[in-house]
């Protein structure tokens, strides 16, 4: 059998492809179905058209040119219920024992046998922390979900790529008193044509604050204290919207044994061919093989992997 940790796309089309070669396998998430796409802004949509999200040639038909979040979430329930892909939600695996084709995969419920294990756990998982006082308070969230909450509250968006922009003026058009907060001169240069536009301007109206080359300082229950270009700065706040980005689960890589880079993108070390780790049988699918390089891989260029994987394995276990 083989393990596949992360029940996301990248992680669903890999058991489609090991089914479509009769290699038993299951697959385990530490939360719900797609659980990183379940965390996305619920007003959200995809840069992509629907079709470069399929996977197992199961038609994703959208109502809009761009799909939403919730039609991905029920298109991705309806590919693994037309495979009936055998899935473990909400089980956490532990540790991984043993060798190629002799694994011992534990988990907070159980533990199985497996002959390799897949890595699919993307990077959404595990936000980016400031380690600053304050951080742990509950009026911190690094998870943004939609504006409503907000609407009349001294509202602190830490960030200025797209996540930020997009926080900060959904928070804005729902009544809320922004501020920004942006450890660089200005907003990314990456920030999609259509939205830089008009962040810029509400905040050159006077609309949205922005303080740049800043620094969250410490967070207190009702103000937040920034370190500016001109010094110290205390604000009232209600709500710090740190959408300060993500990475990979590199503790359970560290468990698993999976050596990275040693460079600022710190990825797992794989074979590009057969996206197999340092440790023998045990491989790495989807965006978790971009390490900190969040903006290399997504679920479009990622979706080959799943039969890159599966080759692989049906190949090695003959």
């Amino acid at each position: 059998m083989v393990i596949i940790i992360g029940a996301g796309p990248i992680g669903l089309a890999t058991g489609i492809q090991l089914q479509k070669k009769n290699i038993p396998f299951l697959i385990i998430e530490r939360g719900c179905l797609v659980n990183s796409l379940y965390h996305y802004p619920t007003n959200m949509t995809f840069f992509s058209t629907s079709d470069r999200l399929e996977i197992g040639d199961v038609p994703f038909i959208s109502h809009g040119f761009k799909p939403t979040r919730s039609e991905a979430l029920e298109y991705y329930r309806r590919a693994a219920e037309h495979y009936k892909l055998p899935i473990h939600l909400y089980e956490t695996v532990e540790s991984v024992e043993g060798k190629d084709g002799e694994f011992v995969v534990k988990t907070d419920k159980d533990s199985y046998q497996a002959k390799k294990v897949v890595v699919a756990t993307g990077f959404y998982g595990t936000a980016n922390k400031m380690n600053i006082p304050g951080e742990d308070l509950p009026k911190v969230k690094h998870y943004y979900d939609e504006p409503h909450p907000y609407a009349w509250q001294n509202v602190l968006v830490v960030g200025a790529g797209n996540s930020g922009v997009d926080v900060a003026l959904e928070c804005y058009r729902s009544g809320a008193n922004v501020t920004m907060a942006i450890r660089f001169d200005g907003i990314k240069k990456s920030v999609k044509y259509w939205v830089k536009p008009d962040i810029e301007n509400r905040i050159r109206n006077g609309e949205i604050k922005a303080y740049f080359n800043t620094e969250v300082k410490e967070i207190h229950e009702q103000e937040v204290v920034l370190e500016t270009p001109n010094g110290e700065v205390v604000l009232p706040n209600d709500f710090v919207l740190a959408m300060t980005g993500y990475h990979p689960n590199y503790t359970l890589m560290e468990k698993l044994g999976i050596e990275l880079t040693e460079d600022e993108k710190c990825m797992p070390v794989h074979k590009d061919e057969s996206l197999e780790t340092n440790r023998k049988g045990v491989y790495v699918a989807g965006v978790v093989c971009g390490g900190m390089d969040t903006s290399r891989l997504f679920i479009e260029n990622s979706r080959v992997h799943a039969n890159q994987i599966a080759e692989h394995i049906a190949a090695s276990i003959k």
